[in-house]
């Protein structure tokens, strides 16, 4: 008796839970699975954005709270090495060396074609850039305070909340100014938009065999002109005479094909 409750029970709480997955527009869909591939806990780091890095086998790892930049290489595991790439881990304001630089607990970054770094890093009210060489500010460095002006972009402000987008076709960051209710755009130079270095050598590898080929062929055509009066000089005809050397061959019993024309055609007299 007390079984058939415990089942009735159980029966009455799975209707009423398909009952509120269904009115509340709820619909699951199977096949997918959540696997855990980086513990911030052992590499000590807390990543709130990751992003992957045209051109290359890293993701670009974002830890606002320290402030800082890194990569972690392609296969993920728990045995991934994480590599600092900008910033030395104290909140605050400074461009230069990648290991050196500071920024303020950003939230929001985008990557261009080439793999360099823009940094929302709102609460200096700056866009900062991080390549190979360093770290720039390329936005909001001329006020550096909250504000909505356009303009040059070092002399243009923002809000204190703001995040940024990469546009590849039309080579663009948006900025969503959240605080401005403003969508905002900053135009790139075209060679960050363009594809990776590798790309670029590929090409232009194929267009140096390419190159190498014609004139390959240019050169084997001047030869032949080069040489052709000598050709004929020396032979008095482009072909070799095959055909006159066939006819002074004898046969086996010493004549010549010459010679067994004049024997058939005396016959046929």
């Amino acid at each position: 008796m007390a079984s058939h409750f415990v089942y009735s029970s159980l029966a009455i709480t799975l209707l009423s839970l398909l009952f509120s997955l269904v009115s509340s527009g709820l619909l699951l869909e199977d096949g997918y699975t959540v696997t855990t591939v980086i513990d911030g806990h052992q590499l000590e780091i807390n990543p709130h954005s990751v992003i992957d890095r045209p051109g290359s086998s890293d993701l670009i790892v974002l830890d606002s709270s320290r402030s800082a930049f890194y990569t972690l290489s392609f296969p993920l595991s728990e045995e991934s090495v994480v590599k600092r790439l900008a910033g030395d881990g104290v909140q605050g304001y400074s461009d230069g060396e990648p290991g050196s630089a500071r920024f303020d607990k950003p939230k929001s970054f985008a990557v261009d074609m080439k793999g360099n770094i823009y940094v929302a890093d709102k609460s200096n009210h700056v866009i900062r850039k991080i390549t190979n060489l360093g770290v720039t500010t390329i936005a909001g460095g001329g006020s550096k305070k909250e504000g909505r002006a356009d303009g040059p972009a070092q002399n243009a402000s923002f809000s204190n909340d703001f995040e940024l987008t990469f546009v590849p076709h039309i080579c663009a960051l948006l900025i969503s100014d959240h605080g401005n209710q403003l969508i905002r755009q900053i135009n790139l130079k075209p060679e960050d938009c363009s594809k990776s270095s590798q790309s670029g050598s590929a090409l232009g590898a194929v267009s140096v065999w390419v190159l190498v080929s014609v004139l390959s062929c240019l050169v084997s055509l001047v030869i032949g002109f080069v040489a052709r009066p000598y050709i004929i000089r020396h032979t008095g005809r482009l072909d070799p005479p095959l055909q006159h050397d066939m006819e002074a061959l004898p046969n086996q019993s010493g004549e010549t094909s010459t010679d067994l024309l004049l024997r058939h055609q005396k016959r046929n007299c």
